[in-house]
């Protein structure tokens, strides 16, 4: 071939390879290419994949991250004798105000249950109402993280639950406090986690059985059933698993000590859960734990009132402290008893009874919140809210009093309509016009709604706050006649500031707590006074409150030397009401129904009165007599103004009646006219004038008949100088 041929052959490869590319730039149709082309991928799509990677880049970081932190706790997780020899709990030493010991609360430990001594039953029992997903998760279960995570977000209980599982609650117990916050709840995860790594799950449950709470001070279910059964774990029945199971949750609640039904539906829960979780057989949860034989409780007594009332408070006045301490506090161990006995001696049948006794700086000298601790531990000397009754118009005669009363003022009884609301008395009847002392005395409700009406309900409601009532308070015209609940401990507080003189009172029980080895952790501090009314309000309201046990509702209070006080009675006996002080001592008992159904012939005059009575007897024995400070001297405000006050006295003045007639000094009565009936000068009525004058305005000598007899005797001056006409 020639050389030509040669160029044209190469030329034509190489169109042909033009070519080709060409047409492979060009789009091919999905028909002309079969249908095998592919879209390019979205712009979402490639955002997506790559979250999905650094997603899962991150989960992997996050992972690494948490498998050091767990592995970093579990190197300073204590070995298991360690936390085996460690027991939780304080010891408080509670005492009166003499140094007695009152009682002395804290741990109780039985003794260390092996994994296979502790019977199969409690340990199912604890698993199934606990973590029922115990021996599959790694110490954190995904299901209940699930839904504590919802609840956080929510606020609301998730159905999933959210729970710590067996291992957090042991974290938590011994390394953690029972704060819930996230960084805490963050920190037992991690706990949890280190040891499930570093312990098997039967050393785990051991540990758990061995130092859990299940409340009354009892450490470990060992503790529990000597503490409930009188007998040792290793002896436990189903029914008695399921009841110490069931104390978890809540000990104070489903305490069969405090509350056998409480605790006998929460085991019924634990059966339940057992049953359907395949540890018992239907059989053996019909179980009746109702049945079970509880320990007698001996030894508790109303003082347990107030050692509820005050423990609490340790935690608000005290750094954290696990060291055993003493706790100092106001309680009068001889009063207790006596108040103890007032309340169980008068209240009555089917009724409950309260009693709170201040002294004339707050500190609580006796609690009683019931009659019996055992059968029930509710407090209704401090927790019980109830509607105070004729009591409450203590608030309302105290702004009638600030707004210008005096007690010796005339009131009304009538018949009287405020806003549609019309009250009446509790006899029915009406005895027209009195004074303020004596419709405070008979606890008349017409002028307590009238004097309510005209102050102001809104008045009366601060006047209530003002005293310490935090209680919620209506502003209704009933709220005049204790429509408004309060608790006994608000009352009691309210009327001991009027036996302190006006002075807010703020109700305490710890005096001070130590160490065991002395050193002072915390000294009451007296708060600052301050004069809640003046003194004017004061003298009269406790005038009042005096009048109403000397000859009023309250005369069943009088204990033989002075007693300022009030009744109150609800509805339908509801709730019978006396608070009342002497000789600096304030006490406020209270009587009802938990139901709030009527108490035949409860009156506060009649049972709550007699149980005051009967303790203040004992209380302010060994105290002297104090007379009350009843004297109302009103403010000048409240006095009719008289400008010519200060220029001296009455005495010093003469005076003329609206006829002109002259007054003589230190007589109110008009004197005799000067000239008598009849136009004729009374010889013995003084001039209006002086002599001296009447000559100088005359221009001469008066006629001897006209002279001032009491200036006879003297000689007459010499006559001024006569002026001269003008010329």
């Amino acid at each position: 071939m020639s050389r030509r041929g040669d160029r044209l052959q190469k030329k034509g490869a190489r169109g042909s390879r033009r070519a080709a590319a060409e047409r492979a730039e060009r789009p091919v149709s999905k028909a002309a290419s079969g249908g095998s082309g592919r879209k390019p991928p979205s712009r979402l799509g490639v955002w997506l994949k790559r979250g999905a990677l650094w997603g899962a880049g991150l989960a992997v970081m996050g992972l690494v991250v948490l498998g050091i932190a767990v592995a970093m706790a579990a190197r300073t997780i204590p070995s298991y004798s360690t936390l085996k020899a460690n027991q939780p709990g304080q010891t408080i030493v509670v005492r009166a105000r003499d140094g007695r010991e009152i009682v002395e609360l804290g741990p109780s430990f039985g003794e260390w249950l092996d994994y296979d001594q502790i019977p199969d039953n409690m340990k199912n029992a604890m698993v199934a109402v606990e973590d029922k997903r115990f021996n599959s998760h790694f110490g954190v279960d995904p299901i209940r993280l699930t839904g504590a995570l919802v609840e956080g977000i929510t606020g609301s209980r998730a159905r999933l639950g959210g729970t710590s599982t067996i291992t957090q609650q042991l974290a938590r117990n011994l390394f953690l406090n029972n704060n819930r916050t996230f960084d805490r709840k963050a920190r037992e995860a991690v706990l949890a986690m280190a040891i499930e790594w570093k312990f098997s799950k039967e050393e785990i449950l051991e540990l758990y059985l061995n130092k859990v709470y299940f409340g009354g001070g009892a450490y470990g279910i060992d503790s529990a059933s000597r503490k409930f059964f009188s007998h040792p774990a290793t002896d436990l029945s189903v029914g008695e698993a399921a009841i110490i199971a069931g104390l978890v949750k809540a000990p104070s609640r489903y305490s069969p000590t405090a509350d056998v039904q409480a605790a006998v539906d929460r085991a019924k829960v634990v059966l339940r859960l057992m049953r359907e979780q395949g540890y018992i057989t239907p059989d053996q949860a019909m179980v009746d734990v109702s049945e079970v034989q509880l320990k007698e409780q001996a030894g508790q007594n109303s003082v347990r009132y107030f050692t509820d009332w005050v423990l609490p408070q340790l935690d608000i006045i005290l750094p954290e402290t696990f060291e055993p301490i003493e706790v100092w506090t106001t309680l009068d161990i001889g009063m207790q008893r006596a108040a103890t006995a007032a309340i169980e001696a008068n209240t009555p049948d089917g009724a409950q009874g309260a009693l709170v006794s201040l002294d004339r700086d707050g500190a609580i000298l006796a609690l009683v919140g019931g009659t019996d601790y055992v059968a029930s531990n509710f407090n209704r000397a401090t927790t019980a809210m109830r509607q105070p009754g004729s009591s409450w118009k203590l608030f309302v005669y105290l702004a009638a009093l600030e707004a210008g009363y005096t007690p010796e003022d005339m009131v009304v009884d009538t018949p009287v309509t405020i806003d549609g609301w019309s009250p009446r008395n509790s006899n029915g009847k009406n005895i027209g016009e009195t004074d303020v002392r004596t419709a405070f005395a008979f606890s008349i409700n017409t002028v307590a709604a009238q004097l309510g009406n005209e102050v102001g309900f809104g008045t009366v409601a601060s006047m209530a706050k003002r005293f310490g009532i935090t209680s919620q308070i209506s502003t209704f015209p009933s709220m005049v006649l204790g429509s408004s609940e309060v608790r006994l401990i608000e009352m009691t507080r309210a009327f001991a500031a009027i036996s302190a003189k006006g002075i807010g009172v703020e109700p305490y029980g710890i005096a001070k707590v130590t160490t065991v080895g002395g050193d002072v952790l915390y000294q009451h501090q007296a708060a600052r006074d301050r004069a809640l009314v003046p003194d004017y309000v004061v003298a009269g309201m406790t005038d009042l409150m005096q009048a109403a046990v000397q000859t009023g509702t309250g005369r069943a209070a009088q204990i033989g030397r002075p007693v300022a006080g009030k009744t109150g009675t609800t509805s339908s006996n509801k709730d019978g009401w006396f608070i009342g002080f002497s000789s600096g001592v304030t006490t406020g008992v209270w009587m009802g129904r938990d139901d709030a159904k009527a108490v035949p012939g409860l009156q506060g005059g009649r049972a709550p009165a007699q149980a005051f009575a009967a303790f203040m007897r004992y209380a302010v024995k060994d105290r002297p007599v104090e007379e009350f400070e009843t004297t109302v001297e009103l403010p000048e405000w409240q006095l009719e103004p008289d400008e010519e006050a200060m220029f001296g006295e009455p005495e010093d003045y003469y005076f003329i009646d609206e006829q002109g007639n002259l007054v003589e000094p230190g007589r109110r009565e008009p004197a005799p006219s000067l000239f008598g009936v009849e136009g004729e000068r009374p010889r013995d009525a003084p001039p209006a004038a002086s002599q001296d004058f009447l000559e100088q305005a005359t221009g001469g000598a008066l006629p001897q008949g006209q002279r001032d007899p009491r200036r006879q005797q003297a000689p007459p001056p010499p006559p001024p100088p006569q002026a001269q006409p003008d010329e």
